[in-house]
């Protein structure tokens, strides 16, 4: 190689260095996300955006919505049906064709469903246009945002400290929780004290009225008993045999006296420390002779509970479980009550419990302290999208008008 040629090598190298200096390598498109009532879905194939259009993973946002989904494989057929309160929707897809069917009438796609790493993909327009999601695309982020429909759930809602400025609001759930009564600091039964006590009754309105009235609207009435352990009354009211018998006794006294149609538990504080294992079965015992005296005067049992990625361990969930008829998971207290509980807390609530209770016998607690207009659909959304048998609202009397009409946006509390 002569001087000249050298020299030209030389240069044309320095210049191919020099133009690809401040250049960014070519990337991947961006991963597409999927945001559920605010909170991201999980899902096993990436969406995608073919032609314009966005195809998302049908299986897992409609299992989310609790959406019934059977795969044909040698048809490469997909079959959803969505049943409601007043309504049955059967819809079919079949991979590659771009004809559906939707209540036995054929439908056009604009873009023939796919399969992708084992999942089939669907356009985003078609899912929200059949089964009543609202959907958004949002590019700069490449996010698919999914706001349920509205939906009839089982809802509870706790009355106690004042709650009487909403109690026209009591006709609009499936059931009721009465706070005014309570295990005193000796382990004893009572409806007296500072905080749950029996109410005065103001005028022609009285404690005993708003039961039956809630009974007669077909609201399930609950006296709830509520109890902490900070002086260890929880602890003594279910290890000692004689003061156990005469609280579950009184319990179910005063529920069949005022015409409670169940009750329930609401006892918290055990576990903080020492043998988890030892108090857990002490509160099994307890509950097992309440379920028992409960059930046989034709009350039901409720129990609401810490939750298992709480502070407090004495609760066994798997054997609770058995022995109510609902279990109330309180997912919150995990930070300041007065600001939104975190999402992902609650999230890792719920799947904990249902690895003990079938979802049928689970209800979500939701502190109305906490959440407001923006984050409390998140919190039911998440109760949607595990199927669980409810939500349980805390309380009644906080009057928090805009933070009622998001949740009628997603529960309809009028069923």
């Amino acid at each position: 190689m002569n001087k000249a040629t050298k020299t030209a090598l030389c240069l044309l190298i320095a210049a191919t260095a020099w133009s690809g200096i401040g250049q960014k390598p070519a990337s991947a498109a961006a991963p597409v996300s999927i945001v559920l009532d605010g909170y991201p879905l999980p899902f096993p194939a990436a969406p995608k955006v073919v032609q314009g259009t966005t195809l998302v993973p049908f299986r897992a946002i409609s299992e989310a919505l609790g959406i019934s989904v059977q795969w044909n494989a040698s048809a490469k057929q997909i079959t959803a049906v969505k049943t409601d309160k007043d309504s049955t929707k059967k819809v079919v897809l079949t991979v590659g064709s771009r004809s559906a069917t939707v209540d036995g009438t054929k439908t056009a796609l604009t873009v023939a469903p796919q399969m992708s790493g084992g999942s089939v993909l669907i356009p985003l327009s078609f899912f929200s246009q059949q089964f009543g999601a609202g959907v958004n695309w949002d590019q700069a982020t490449h996010t698919v945002t999914i706001v349920s429909p509205q939906e009839n759930m089982y809802t509870l809602a706790f009355y106690a400290i004042s709650s009487f400025s909403e109690s026209s609001l009591i006709p609009s759930f499936d059931a009721a929780a009465f706070g005014w009564s309570r295990i005193d600091d000796q382990g004893r039964f009572t409806t007296t004290g500072q905080d749950f006590k029996w109410p005065q009754a103001a005028g022609e309105v009285t404690p005993e009225s708003l039961v039956s009235s809630a009974a007669a609207a077909g609201t399930t009435p609950y006296l709830m008993v509520f109890s902490g352990d900070t002086k260890l009354e929880l602890t003594k009211a279910t290890q000692e045999p004689e003061l156990q018998a005469s609280l579950i006794q009184q319990m179910v006294d005063t529920a069949k006296t005022n015409g409670f149609q169940g009750i329930l538990l609401d006892l918290e504080g055990l576990g903080l420390t020492g043998d988890a294992a030892a108090v857990q079965a002490s509160f099994n015992a307890f509950v097992q002779k309440a379920a028992a005296a409960t059930h046989a005067q034709g009350l039901k049992l409720s129990i609401a509970l810490p939750p298992l990625n709480g502070s407090f361990h004495g609760y066994d969930y798997k054997k609770l479980g058995t022995l109510a008829d609902e279990l109330i998971v309180m997912a919150y207290a995990y930070t300041d009550e007065k600001n939104p509980q975190p999402n992902d807390k609650v999230d890792a609530a719920i799947q904990l419990a249902l690895k003990q209770v079938p979802a049928s016998k689970l209800v979500l607690g939701v502190n109305l302290a906490s959440e407001n207009e923006n984050t409390v659909n998140t919190k039911i959304g998440l109760a949607k999208r595990y199927n669980l048998k409810g939500i349980a609202l805390w309380r009644l009397g906080f009057n928090k008008t805009n933070v009622w009409a998001k949740i009628g946006q997603s529960v309809d509390l009028n069923n």
